[in-house]
Formats: structure tokens, C-alpha cells, sequence
């Protein structure tokens, strides 16, 4: 059962499709999109690799293809095109049908007080490789994106995660159940939400902040008459 396989179409199959939505026009965003998601994935490619091969995760080959790059499955790599393209395509109908910035009063208090908190955890876990990272490496992303675009895009930002959540517990609930993917506990809190580690919820946070801060910088610098990255 290609049960890894099937989620990646799942994701990316309804936004693909409304894509072409004559409103919301998300295939005109591709230029700076996919140079956005090419650069979120090497990082994460990264990222898992080192992860992988030092047990910290692992996968069950019972539900993959078989296919393996970089010793991490297709579909692995597959995820970390699919699960952007559609949340930034979550983040742009927002854009669009949601007018007012109900979440950005309060934006830049809560990130603080978010990295204040994930920084400490992290500190205090550095023998547990997922937290240490996870959280250490999103205040710096935090950080990264305020100095292009002060707080500007927090409040939209943070709608995007919130919404993103329910497709988040279905999918990642998959993964962690059969599991598709299995934790190494003694490299996480072991706090669980059902059968979904803790950490995954700042891991997708980390995720998605890079994506949306390279779309909207690439965007803004098209808007300049700068031009944006090709990747062939």
C-alpha cells in the first residue's frame, strides 16, 4: 500500500487544480513560488538526511514505493514540495477572501514570546536532536523574516498556520499512526498530540515561514524589477 504516495496527491491535488480559480489566479504566483519551494526543499533534504541517518526518524517500508534519493524515499522528497505548494495556496485564498488582518494586533508580541519560549525548551532538550533543532532553528527563521519584512506578514502568516492545521492533523496523523513514519523518542519530548510528536507543529511552522518569506521576497523584489532565481 502506497499509502506515502497517495497523501502527496491528496495534498496537492485540490490545490493544483484550483490553481486556475479566476480570482485567486495562484498559477500566476508560480514564478515566485516554485524558486520559494526549491530553496525550502534543499534545506529540508538536508535536514532530514542528517536526521535519518542518525535515527532520530526513520520510515516504514511498507507503505512507500521504494524509490529512494539521497537514502530518503520519493516521497519524503515529494512532501516537501506538495505540503508548501498547498499551504502557500492556502495563504494566498486567504489573501484574497479575507480581507482584514484580524491576527496582526498582537503579531509581534506573540512571535516574541514564541521564540522566548521555544528558544528555552530548546536550550534545556539539547540531547533531544528534534526539539534542540526545531526550536532553536525557528526563532533564527523568525528572526531572518522580520529583518525583510518587520511584521508585516505576521498576522496573515499566522491565519495560514492556524487554518493549515486541520489538514496538518489528518495527514500527519496518517503518517505517525501506521506509521509511515516512525520517532526515535529519545531525540523528542515525547509529548504526544494523539500519535503526532509535539515537535512537528514548530517543524511545519519552520517549514512554511521559509517558503513564505522567499515567495513574498521574491515577489516584492519581481515588483521592484529585480529578478527572481530560475532553477532549472
Amino acid at each position: 500500500m502506497y499509502i506515502y504516495l497517495y497523501l502527496n496527491i491528496f495534498t496537492i491535488l485540490f490545490p493544483f487544480l484550483l490553481s486556475f480559480d479566476k480570482r485567486v489566479q495562484f498559477y500566476k504566483t508560480w514564478k515566485y513560488l516554485f524558486p520559494a519551494i526549491a530553496i525550502n526543499a534543499f534545506i529540508f533534504i538536508v535536514w532530514d538526511f542528517l536526521f535519518t541517518q542518525h535515527g532520530v526518524w526513520g520510515f516504514n517500508n511498507d507503505y512507500l514505493l521504494g524509490i529512494y534519493l539521497f537514502n530518503l524515499p520519493l516521497e519524503e522528497i515529494l512532501f516537501f514540495i506538495t505540503v508548501p505548494y498547498a499551504c502557500v495556496f492556502i495563504y494566498e485564498c486567504l489573501n484574497v477572501y479575507i480581507k482584514k488582518n484580524y491576527l496582526q494586533h498582537g503579531a509581534l508580541l506573540a512571535t516574541i514570546l514564541l521564540a522566548i519560549f521555544i528558544s528555552i525548551i530548546g536550550l534545556l532538550h539539547l540531547q533531544q536532536l528534534y526539539t534542540s533543532v526545531t526550536f532553536l532553528f525557528l526563532p533564527v527563521i523568525l528572526l531572518i523574516h522580520y529583518s525583510i519584512f518587520k511584521d508585516r506578514l505576521l498576522g496573515r502568516f499566522y491565519l495560514m498556520y492556524l487554518v493549515h492545521l486541520a489538514p496538518f492533523l489528518l495527514v500527519n496523523g496518517v503518517l505517525t499512526s501506521l506509521p509511515v513514519v516512525w520517532y526515535n523518542n529519545g531525540h523528542n519530548l515525547g509529548i504526544r498530540l494523539t500519535t503526532i510528536p509535539i515537535e512537528d507543529t514548530m517543524y511545519s511552522m519552520v517549514m512554511l515561514l521559509i517558503t513564505i518569506t522567499a515567495f513574498e521576497y521574491f515577489r516584492r523584489n519581481q515588483k521592484q524589477n529585480l529578478p527572481v532565481p530560475k532553477f532549472v
